[in-house]
């Protein structure tokens, strides 16, 4: 694997095993690795594979083939979540000693209502029902977060309006939330390169670190990849796979779609050479405040 130079940047790409990569997880594993090499930083890879209902049996190990192909080499051993779950319980108990947590027994049918508005609250004074529960973390109604992302600026978060997020849920598995707090701490990540999708789950995210006195990140948060038929935010994955044998020419769209203008010289150079021009030319001021990057349904990544 590839080996920072001794810089104090710390990166990483936490993709899911859920299914293959596509064009927006290659999009942000790119932005990803990209900013951490510029910066002569460590890269490091780390499986969210929690939410077991959903893991593809042999995925993790496709992604990871995958990232190989493209050049994307990351420095020291894969971490898979599912063995970490000491860690989790540990900041779990943390939270409950000091009275940071309370059991939900809401439905789903319940939250559905709540999607726009945040959790309302309704089990904060203790569960409403007899049964599974699930643990969320109490947050601060009055509290306000402000933090300044590299590529969004200036973001502010009314926590009141968000609500109190899942960290365990009712069949017992840690929630991301707390999961990626606490194995960020635990990696010394510095900096987060990622989807615009999770700009939200920031704010989660600082109150959870501020709670469970751990560092902050610096955050960078990156235009996703979204369908121009599509109405709402969603990562593209129709007919927007990507293809391991094709990896320099993916590199170079994916490098387009960031806003990097690679030569065209490079559409079909070995991913290798692709990557080394994008780490001597890359920069974040040319997508500040955007939070997608609009693609046809047809577009193709040959």
């Amino acid at each position: 694997m590839a080996t920072g130079s001794g810089s104090s940047y710390v990166g990483r790409f936490a993709p899911s095993p859920t299914g293959s990569l596509h064009l927006g997880s290659l999009v942000a594993a790119v932005g990803s690795f990209v900013d951490a090499r510029r910066a002569g930083g460590r890269w490091l890879l780390r499986m969210e594979d929690l939410d077991t209902a959903r893991v593809v049996p042999g995925c993790s190990d496709e992604i990871l083939r995958a990232l190989e192909a493209f050049g994307l080499c990351w420095d020291g051993a894969v971490e898979y979540q599912s063995r970490r779950t000491d860690l989790y319980a540990d900041a779990l108990h943390s939270l409950q000693a000091r009275g940071l947590t309370f059991e939900c027994s809401c439905s789903r049918r319940e939250l559905a209502n709540s999607v726009e508005t945040g959790y309302l609250g309704t089990c904060r004074a203790g569960p409403t029902r007899c049964g599974p529960t699930a643990t969320r973390f109490r947050i601060d109604d009055s509290a306000v977060v402000l933090f300044n992302d590299r590529i969004q600026g200036a973001c502010r978060f009314e926590m009141r309006t968000l609500g109190d997020t899942v960290i365990r849920r009712r069949h017992g598995a840690f929630a991301y939330q707390l999961a990626v707090v606490v194995d960020d701490a635990a990696q010394g990540v510095s900096d987060i390169v990622r989807g615009a999708d999770l700009l939200e789950s920031t704010a989660w995210q600082i109150q959870l670190q501020q709670a469970l006195q751990l560092p902050r990140p610096l955050y960078g948060h990156l235009p996703v990849v979204v369908e121009a038929t599509r109405g709402k935010l969603a990562k593209s994955r129709r007919s927007l796979a990507i293809d391991p044998a094709r990896a320099g020419s993916q590199l170079h769209a994916a490098l387009g779609l960031l806003h990097q203008a690679p030569p065209a010289e490079l559409e079909h150079a070995p991913p290798a050479a692709v990557l080394e021009w994008a780490i001597a030319n890359w920069t974040l001021d040319r997508f500040h405040g955007m939070k997608e990057f609009v693609v046809a349904t047809q577009m193709s990544l040959d």
